[in-house]
């Protein structure tokens, strides 16, 4: 069982390396984008703890076949506990109200005959590159020679309110910074020139027109002076309509020059470049467009920032080169007679257009694009970037850029084999070594093996508050529910709905909807009136389905973390409604820290993992009702993850004492709990039940500010013994 043999220590710094480079541990989520995937060795770790008898370090490395068991996912998302549970050799059943939540899944699962999808997909860029490949060329300012062009960088413009002159919006004029280039690449404000210089804080003129050298920019704080009559503007004004762009660099890639030449290749656009922008453009007009979509953009929490800035259309976001890359595109995929394969490059188009699209930012540090997504919302930035559409190869093997249909495709390839072969990645003595586990795969059906077969696998797209799964019929529930309002998917996978609902050959209806959107989704939005009150019902429909469904005893697992403890509330609520018990707060490391959308903020990267069943026991030592043996409980926690090499911040330590609080303030509250109680009065309940075991700060005062920032620290006060358990008396009955 998981509360006696899961092992923290272990799981932590295994899921502390997936969480660095996730595609590197589980290729298989790069099917297509979702956002905060939970990391699969987590889930792994949690379904052989459950299942499978023995040391879990010793069993975690080799194959094994759970044929028989039966595991289901309420919140499937991007998928990660089905496809743990899939390779495993379990029966899976999945919901997601999503139907990009549906269609990821399904891709990751569908079975694809890979070399024929190469082919494929290989004719497709020999096509477009016959179509539009001279837009992705330049010339070379070091050997005159022909260049693939890496990236295309714009600033938006503005019109005076007063003056009526155009002018740019440029919040700074350095480009690149001496990190992944020699020199720090610098913007000339008045003939846009760029300017390499060693050091940015002491650099002068302009090489080209002796103008002194800016750093800051003229535009910040949503104010900007306009340079020929002093106005000062405001922007975004929707009122302006969609923003516009002007080219003002280029990166490109010279396979000539590289071998000799150090850094990166940057120049300003030359009369050509523009020139074969403006005949993309003209092209584009031209063209009777079949695929790209109309849709408006609806207002929401995240859409009304696009709202704000004049966009009204999802085809707005793009630029004339794209939009048309883009729908010749779509007009090959649809020409495909292979439906899987049809399938798989329609998939492999929603996932391109994150990087092919004017929100796209440029990475002044890494050198890089950044996907629209890279911060789980719709930042419009000043400054973007637009991607070589076809993707660029240095003709050994490897890829130069990122963002363009060779990067897709590649990854989706390796996404698909690891399928047929997955592996685990063992670290030892400072170095990583790839162990295939044979015996293992993820799919529904394996037909090159001596013997054909077939797992059993059911995913819906409907609301788990509706699903009547058999009484007693599934072995586990092992999910990630969403976490309040943290991200709102719906409004940020419409960008890509649109699109893939007008390409895909699917025969399950799911794309008849116009929106990905539902009022019955489990997430916090103001826009849509949904509220605490909305997802605790939710919430609580959910886990009672799952609780009727479950075999008595089985668990019901689920990931959870927020900066809010009011947030943890409904989780509560939810567990006691299905009458179940949570056995075990567990933490593990499920989020990486170097993300742009948590780096420097006080966000945990720290997961509860929350085992919750209707009959079993609990260590006595674990039920304790003040704040300072709660301390002690955490600090165990700590001790246990700093054994597995994470370094904790004070967010992560209060994220999980509030796994303890909603753990104890259901095994207190369990006994006199009433269903039919309303749900603002069982919200006030565990708030005042958590009040009672002293909340965060009750909790805090035994946890020094060394520990919590520092877990190697020991804390001030002193520790007492725990006696050791393990016989009849030290476990309590539920």
């Amino acid at each position: 069982m998981i509360e006696k043999f899961f092992d923290i220590p272990f799981i932590a710094d295994l899921a502390l390396h997936e969480k660095q480079i996730q595609q590197n541990y589980r290729p298989v989520i790069a099917v297509h984008k979702w956002f905060a995937r939970r990391p699969g060795t987590l889930f792994r770790g949690l379904l052989l703890a459950e299942f499978v008898e023995g040391n879990l370090r010793e069993t975690f490395y080799k194959a094994h076949n759970l044929k028989g068991i039966t595991v289901a996912d309420p919140f499937m998302g991007g998928g990660t506990p089905l496809l743990e549970a899939n390779r495993l050799g379990c029966d899976i059943i999945g919901y997601d109200i999503n139907p990009m939540a549906y269609w990821v899944v399904r891709q990751e699962i569908e079975d694809l005959d890979l070399a024929a999808y190469r082919r494929t997909a290989e004719m497709l860029r020999n096509w477009l590159n016959e179509k539009i490949g001279l837009f992705y060329r330049t010339r070379c300012v070091k050997c005159n020679s022909d260049a693939h062009v890496k990236y295309f960088l714009w600033v938006k413009t503005y019109r005076c309110t007063e003056c009526r002159e155009t002018f740019d919006l440029f919040p700074g004029y350095l480009l690149a910074q001496n990190r992944r280039h020699p020199k720090n690449v610098i913007i000339c404000s008045a003939c846009g020139e760029l300017n390499e210089v060693e050091d940015r804080k002491t650099a002068k003129l302009c090489f080209a027109c002796g103008t002194g050298l800016n750093l800051a920019g003229p535009a910040k704080h949503n104010r900007c002076t306009c340079p020929n009559c002093g106005k000062v503007n405001l922007y975004p004004d929707a009122a302006q309509g969609t923003p516009r762009h002007r080219m003002l660099a280029i990166e490109y890639h010279c396979p000539n020059c590289k071998p000799r030449h150090m850094g990166r290749f940057f120049k300003k656009p030359d009369e050509t470049d523009l020139a074969r922008y403006k005949k993309a453009a003209e092209n584009w007009a031209q063209m009777d467009a079949m695929y790209v979509p109309g849709d408006e953009i609806p207002p929401g929490d995240e859409t009304d920032r696009l709202l704000r800035w004049g966009y009204r259309r999802y085809r707005e976001m793009f630029n004339e080169r794209q939009l048309l890359g883009l729908e010749l595109s779509c007009r090959f995929i649809t020409r495909c007679p292979d439906e899987e394969i049809r399938n798989a490059l329609a998939t492999n188009l929603s996932d391109l257009l994150r990087y092919q699209n004017m929100l796209c930012r440029y990475d002044t540090m890494a050198l890089k694009s950044l996907d629209i997504f890279s911060v789980h919302g719709f930042p419009v930035g000043l400054i973007q970037c637009e991607s070589n559409l076809l993707g660029i190869s240095d003709g050994k093997g490897s890829h130069v850029g990122s963002g363009g249909w060779l990067n897709i495709i590649e990854k989706y390839a390796r996404a698909k084999a690891y399928c047929q072969e997955p592996f685990e990645i063992e670290h030892k003595r400072g170095r990583k070594e790839r162990l295939f586990i044979k015996g293992e795969w993820i799919g529904k059906c394996r037909k090159d093996s001596v013997t054909p077969e077939d797992k059993k696998v059911e995913l819906f797209c409907a609301s788990s508050t509706l699903c009547t799964l058999p009484s007693a019929s599934v072995d586990a529930v092992l999910t990630d529910p969403p976490y309040f309002a943290n991200v709102q998917y719906a409004e940020l996978m419409d960008f890509c709905y649109v699109w893939l609902r007008r390409i895909v050959a699917e025969t399950d209806g799911i794309f008849h909807k116009p929106s990905t959107r539902d009022a019955d989704e489990l997430t916090g939005n103001l826009t849509m009136e949904r509220g605490l009150l909305h997802f605790t019902n939710g919430l609580a429909k959910v886990f009672k389905n799952m609780a009727r469904a479950l075999k008595p005893g089985a668990p019901l697992i689920f990931t959870y973390h927020h900066n809010n403890i009011g947030a943890y509330i409904p989780i509560a609520v939810g567990i006691l409604d299905a009458g179940l018990t949570c056995s075990a707060s567990i933490p593990c490391p499920a989020e990486m820290g170097a993300s742009i959308h948590i780096n420097g903020t006080g966000s945990s990267i720290i997961d509860t993992v929350f085992v919750c069943r209707s009959t079993g026991t609990v260590p006595r030592r674990k039920i304790v009702s003040s704040p300072r043996e709660i301390a002690e409980l955490v600090r165990e926690d700590l001790e246990q993850l700093q054994a597995g090499n994470v370094k904790l911040t004070r967010g992560d330590v209060r994220c999980i004492v509030y796994g303890h609080l909603i753990r104890l303030a259901i095994w207190h509250l369990r006994e006199e709990w009433k269903i039919k109680w309303a749900t603002t009065e069982k919200l006030k309940i565990v708030s005042r039940e958590l009040e009672r075991l002293g909340g965060w700060h009750g909790v805090e005062q035994f946890l020094s500010e060394d520990l919590s920032q520092a877990p190697r620290c020991r804390a001030l006060i002193v520790r007492e013994e725990q006696v050791p358990y393990g016989g009849q008396l030290d476990e309590v009955p539920f």
